[in-house]
């Protein structure tokens, strides 16, 4: 058993340590809050974030909830716990873009330790929490202006054992709705670390920015199940539900800038070609129709009056093959 360190932040076998590291972002830093658990009993080392963007309040008072909940005598292994890791954005931004650069940071993961305020950060989070995780759990939830159902998302590597032990992960949580890209590309936490050959999942809970204490309750339940099937913790998975496996099928983005009237709500079934919604022109009155590009299940979607060209108005996904590793 070793000193868990982050940064000048120690956790001794059998120790909790909590404070904040100061992440380097070029002309000024950031103070990443943690909670080390250095479990009294060998094991994995889990990483779970909150905070990637603002305005998604469950995850963070869930993290907290959790880490204050941790006792390193239960612990085997090591959990790392931030529950705001992006402060720029959720203290001062509370959307998912930062106030300091206006990018969104689950676009850019792994990030450039020579990059932009935003690209730093993303770096930091993996040179210093991700990179040495035995698994990852990365905390969402439908921002301030969004509707959102329940899911877990993951995405496919090619690797049968990686890919079967995130899934394993992924159903741990109790959430019957699981989504899974059919490739590990682009900036998103969970795709990058993917990429790197650790296990990670995004858990989405909660909308519309509400802060309700029910629901981050069954999120930290939810977090016991994968600590639990992770052999962390004494604890059963979350196995009461039937999980439904799904593929992203389309997302819907705004053509035009205007005001935005949904004609949806999340989780609804909606066919290709069906009337999402209609963006009307404040200026002169002109409707805009908008469609649904495939058949599927509403997972999230904007919920928000005012859009602008590129702004994402709803995500599709349809039901996933038998064997989503083939």
């Amino acid at each position: 058993m070793s000193t868990l360190s982050i940064g000048a932040l120690h956790a001794e076998p059998g120790a909790k340590t909590r404070g904040t590291v100061p992440a380097d972002l070029g002309a000024l830093s950031a103070d990443i809050p943690l909670t080390l658990v250095n479990g009294a009993h060998p094991g994995p080392r889990v990483l779970i974030t909150a905070g990637v963007h603002g305005g998604e309040f469950t995850g963070i008072d869930a993290a907290t909830r959790l880490a204050a909940l941790l006792e390193p005598g239960e612990v085997h292994g090591q959990v790392i716990v931030c529950p705001v890791a992006n402060p720029p954005a959720v203290y001062r931004g509370r959307l998912g873009i930062s106030p300091l650069d206006g990018v969104n940071i689950n676009r850019v993961f792994p990030g450039d330790s020579d990059g932009g305020p935003t690209d730093r950060l993303a770096a930091w989070l993996f040179t210093n929490l991700v990179d040495a995780a035995d698994a990852y759990v990365d905390l969402h939830s439908g921002g301030i202006d969004e509707v959102l159902k329940d899911f877990v998302g993951y995405r496919l590597t090619g690797d049968p054992e990686l890919d079967a032990r995130t899934a394993d992960m992924a159903g741990a949580l109790g959430i019957e709705d699981v989504i899974f890209g059919m490739n590990a590309e682009g900036g998103n936490s969970h795709a990058a670390a993917a990429r790197q050959g650790v296990p990670a999942i995004l858990v989405e809970t909660g909308q519309l920015g509400e802060r309700d204490a029910d629901t981050a309750r069954r999120l930290v339940e939810s977090l016991y199940g994968v600590l639990g099937r992770l052999g962390v913790l004494d604890t059963k998975p979350q196995d009461g539900r039937t999980v439904r496996a799904w593929v992203w099928a389309a997302g819907v983005t705004a053509e035009t800038t205007g005001l935005w009237y949904p004609e949806f709500t999340a989780g609804d079934d909606v066919t290709e070609g069906q009337v999402l919604g209609r963006v009307i022109d404040p200026a002169d009155g002109q409707e805009h129709k908008v469609l649904s590009p495939a058949a599927g299940r509403i997972f999230y979607g904007m919920r928000g009056l005012t859009v602008a060209p590129g702004a994402e108005l709803a995500a599709i996904a349809a039901p996933a093959p038998r064997d989503p590793d083939h």
